[in-house]
């Protein structure tokens, strides 16, 4: 039941979406992009061997999984990076990172380092 609640926890946040978009190597490479600079569809698709269109496609993939946004400027829209889509799975994976030290630090003290130093020295 815990580990169903911890599955329910991860969906509910909305981060996963944000895993799932980056999974896709060409999303990885726009997301790229616009983390150096904001820009526009245009200036990414020149940038990539990949259309306009399938990088509208793309940003919209992004921006639904709440990794980018955008803002219109004139008749262009330029995309950004969204701090908070960014921090939900960070966050996230810095549970995890702190469980896995505290896993390792745990089971190095519970080595004896002494012990097994006299086992290993000739006599």
């Amino acid at each position: 039941m815990a580990y169903k609640n911890a599955i329910r926890e991860t969906f509910d946040a909305g981060f996963d979406a944000g895993f799932t978009a980056l999974g896709d190597p060409t999303r990885r490479a726009i997301f790229d992009r616009i983390a150096r600079a904001p820009a526009a569809v245009g200036e990414v698709a020149a940038e990539l061997p990949v259309s306009r269109p399938a990088v509208s496609q793309h940003l919209k993939v992004l921006r639904e999984a709440g990794l980018v946004t955008e803002t219109a400027q004139g008749t262009r829209r330029i995309y950004r990076i969204d701090p908070r889509g960014i921090g939900k799975m960070r966050d996230w994976l810095d549970r995890h990172w702190a469980e896995a030290l505290s896993a390792f630090r745990d089971f190095a003290e519970k080595a004896d380092p002494q012990k097994e130093e006299t086992e290993e020295k000739p006599k």
